[in-house]
């Protein structure tokens, strides 16, 4: 199955973090209240709503 959107370099990271985290976008999502359309967004570089809150709790650069 293809991705409807590409992943964003901030995304990359997202995921790099969940992976070595061993969590799933889902349940990290779940664990900290972030809508799951709200971090797919930010992973494919649409949506800044939660990109502060998430830049944070992954220890991440919000700029990047």
């Amino acid at each position: 199955m293809q991705r409807k959107q590409p992943i964003s370099s901030f995304g990359w990271a997202i995921k790099r973090k969940l992976a070595e985290m061993q969590v799933n976008q889902k349940t990290f999502c779940q664990r900290h209240g972030i809508p799951e359309y709200g971090l797919s967004r930010l992973i494919g570089g649409k949506g800044n709503k939660y990109r502060a809150k998430v830049a944070e709790l992954l220890n991440l650069d919000a700029e990047e």
